[in-house]
């Protein structure tokens, strides 16, 4: 098998914001680590990484501690050797100077980069918002501004594309030579962005930049598998973990990640793609 037609599997460790005290999210860096594990024993090359508070009550919340990055990846590294760590760094306003610190402090091999801005929404059933309306802020500036950082740590970014309009900035992004060869995440399934639609996703590779290096973050609950299968088909690469769904394609609940990436590699197999080794992930990906 031509090792373009291999499939490079994520997996979300434990996103923001959910608590530890009622879903499966791991918030140390011991369980972040034993949790990665099973991801990695699952085929998971890559794992996507936030950062949460320590001590009782506070795992829910975010932390921009650059220590606590740097055990983190640390702990991850020795638990996966020769895994790619993802760290996140988005932030809703203009100040990223925690993700800087963060990035300057485990340098990652990869990085997620918001490439625009979002009214980030959600309606409850009886019309009521979920949150209060909020805007996630990602202008031209502060895109440049962490694009500059990720090349001095050696990162590469991920451009995380909400909407259409956010994936065709990446292609104004190379064409105005503030990226080469930019890798993409579709970020499907966030309620005021684009929908977790198989139709929508053959219509968005018309729109991919030059390169063409794109996977799909799905998020809802178990109709995200019908998505993943078409990514797989299509060629994209794969991702999943608690941070993104609870749920397996029967619809059942997932005790944690390793049993949704053991999922998502069926998926790619099922659609005749192999699972890449972290080796071989690092060649698709330009990082080796």
């Amino acid at each position: 098998m031509a090792q373009r037609d291999k499939a490079i599997i994520t997996c979300a460790l434990t996103g923001v914001l959910t608590d530890p005290r009622q879903h499966p999210v791991p918030v140390t860096p011991k369980d972040l680590a034993a949790s990665a594990r099973e991801a990695w024993d699952a085929g998971a090359s890559c794992m996507h990484v936030h950062f949460r508070q320590q001590g009782a009550g506070q795992g829910h919340l975010p932390s921009w501690d650059p220590a606590l990055a740097l055990e983190v990846a640390e702990a991850i590294r020795a638990a996966c050797k020769g895994v790619i760590l993802n760290f996140t760094t988005g932030v809703i306003g203009r100040d990223q100077s925690g993700p800087i610190a963060c990035l300057r402090a485990a340098r990652p091999e990869i990085a997620a980069c918001n490439a625009g801005s979002l009214n980030y929404l959600k309606t409850r059933a009886n019309g009521d918002w979920a949150w209060p309306p909020m805007l996630f802020e990602n202008p031209v500036e502060k895109i440049e501004e962490l694009l500059a950082v990720m090349h001095e740590t050696g990162t590469k970014p991920e451009f995380e594309c909400f909407d259409t309009g956010i994936l065709r900035s990446v292609s104004m992004f190379a064409q105005a030579g503030l990226v080469r060869n930019p890798q993409v995440n579709l970020v499907m399934g966030v309620h005021s962005g684009m929908p977790a639609d198989p139709d929508l996703l053959a219509v968005l590779m018309r729109y991919l930049p030059p390169g063409n290096l794109w996977q799909t973050t799905v998020i809802g609950r178990a109709e995200v598998w019908a998505l993943h299968r078409k990514a797989a088909e299509l060629g994209g690469h794969l991702r999943s973990g608690v941070e993104d769904t609870f749920y397996l394609p029967d619809g059942s609940r997932a005790a944690g990640n390793g049993a949704l990436i053991e999922a998502l590699t069926q998926v790619a197999r099922g659609a005749g793609r192999d699972v890449a080794s972290a080796e071989e992930a690092r060649v698709i990906w330009g990082l080796a």
